[in-house]
């Protein structure tokens, strides 16, 4: 009788399916890929940030709106990408600017970022984020809104904002490898990284790695259980 690798001893079978993962992390460098790069927020309750939907030429703010920017080497997703680093808070903007026919206030604020963020050889305009009340039409974009205040705009291409009041003068979303936090003391728990490139430049070496060590431990658990059904 045949048996599977269900005939293995359960404490020895999850042993050696558990050294799996392990060894497929550690087969992996340990840094990631951000991106430097204007986010585009939208301003939430009780001055907090939404990582906005769509872009700012897309986007119609209503009167009474705060709309954020962000200038950093970020991930470009909603949970890891660098928030503006003052509230979003439009009364505190807009308080001395008076409500007129036919316009909308928007709150703008702009955050250059910080030195380390910056393209070589430039610098971030102001150390502290920088807060505006644009009037604007009632159909206005986002865009315009930023215009207003913030001249002059640099663009892409494909509509993706590069620059606001020219910073940064050159670059435009480009990748930026992250070297690992010196900071980060190891926890004892893998940290989840890039595959390291292989010869062929395929990038699979630790994926393929580990699934050698994956086929070894199948192939062991097989051999134990021909043994034992003699």
């Amino acid at each position: 009788m045949r048996r599977g690798l269900t005939s293995l001893r359960p404490a020895a079978a999850a042993a050696a399916l558990l050294s799996v993962p392990a060894l497929l992390l550690a087969s992996s460098p340990a840094h990631a890929a951000g991106y430097r790069y204007w986010s585009y927020w939208d301003g939430a309750a009780a001055g907090g940030w939404q990582y906005a939907q769509v872009g700012p030429s897309m986007a119609r703010p209503a009167d009474g709106s705060v709309q954020g920017f962000r200038f950093a080497v970020s991930a470009d997703a909603a949970a890891q990408a660098a928030q503006p680093r003052t509230p979003a808070d439009f009364t505190a903007v807009c308080a001395t600017t008076p409500a007129a026919e036919g316009r909308k206030r928007i709150a703008v604020v702009v955050d250059f970022g910080v030195p380390a963020d910056a393209p070589a050889g430039e610098a971030p305009p102001q150390d502290a984020p920088r807060t505006a009340c644009a009037q604007v039409a009632p159909d206005a974009s986002a865009a315009e809104a930023l215009a207003a205040v913030a001249k002059p705009l640099r663009y892409d291409g494909s509509a993706l904002l590069c620059a606001i009041s020219g910073y940064p003068r050159q670059g435009c979303g480009e990748q930026i490898a992250q070297e690992p936090d010196p900071a980060a003391a190891p926890t004892g728990k893998p940290a989840a990284a890039e595959p390291e490139a292989g010869a062929d430049g395929s990038g699979w070496t630790g994926p393929l790695a580990g699934g050698a060590v994956l086929a070894a431990v199948a192939g062991a658990a097989v051999w134990q259980s021909r043994r034992r059904s003699r």
